[in-house]
């Protein structure tokens, strides 16, 4: 009952070290799809035996089912390159995986979020349930472009163990990706039949920022909580700009 743990990465020599780092003692193989890393993602990954795939991006969704295709172990672990498992997340996944009468064979794990370097701990960023282990065969993904949904038939049992999510390093960071997430936060909108209004483009946004801020307790973050709703409100604004420009162009 050994355990693949699969990995999609495109440079990501920052952060793929510490994710290696911690499930190489749990791991009875490392499966990483990469998407033509142009740093030292490929290289760090080798130096702990990884199975390393080069293959175009198909999207977040497909991308991630190609990990899974790749994994030959019972059990997968599928995290994202900037997800590092704790210590008594790591003991906790070894108990499963070695008990052959576990009453699950889905489980969400609690995501808690690092961000500009401090646990974020409310605004709706940490005690994120997110499913990342299960049987092979018994779990897969939609073939979402970003923000991709897990499918099964399977019950699915949590673990209070934290799998720290460590987003962004600092702002260049962000703004980075900012580009490329709303693109595709939009488009994913469009195909789902969505719309964007004058009006939507104005409130959801401001929507936004106080449901993180006031109703998720995101001020209990401080300085990082409001920087963190003032990030979340430029997103918005700007998926719902494109998701509206991405509708005239059809017109």
């Amino acid at each position: 009952m050994g355990l693949s743990v699969g990995i999609i990465t495109f440079n990501e020599e920052k952060k793929i070290e510490k994710t290696l780092e911690a499930i190489k003692e749990i791991a009875d193989e490392i499966i990483i799809v990469d998407s033509y890393s142009t740093d030292k993602t490929v290289e760090i990954s080798k130096k702990y035996n990884a199975k390393i795939f080069i293959e175009e991006w198909k999207g977040f969704g497909k991308q991630k089912n190609s990990v899974i295709e790749k994994c030959n172990n019972e059990w997968i672990l599928l995290i994202d390159a900037d997800e590092v498992v704790s210590k008594e997340l790591a003991d906790k996944i070894k108990k499963i995986i070695s008990n052959k009468e576990n009453e699950y064979n889905v489980y969400k794990l609690n995501r808690c979020s690092i961000c500009f370097g401090k646990e974020i701990k409310y605004g709706g960023w940490s005690n994120d349930y997110v499913v990342r282990l299960f049987k092979k065969g018994k779990a897969t993904l939609d073939n979402a472009i970003i923000h991709e949904t897990f499918i099964t038939k399977e019950k699915i049992g949590k673990i209070k163990e934290k799998l720290y999510h460590y987003t962004y390093l600092d702002l260049e960071e962000y703004f980075n990706k900012f580009n490329s997430y709303t693109s595709k936060g939009a488009l994913k909108r469009k195909e789902k039949g969505k719309k964007a209004s004058i009006l939507s483009i104005i409130f959801n946004p401001i929507f936004k920022f106080i449901k993180m801020y006031i109703f998720k307790l995101g001020f209990l973050d401080g300085f990082y909580g409001f920087i963190l709703g003032v990030l979340a409100y430029i997103y918005n604004f700007v998926i719902q700009v494109k998701l509206y420009m991405l509708r005239n162009e059809e017109k």
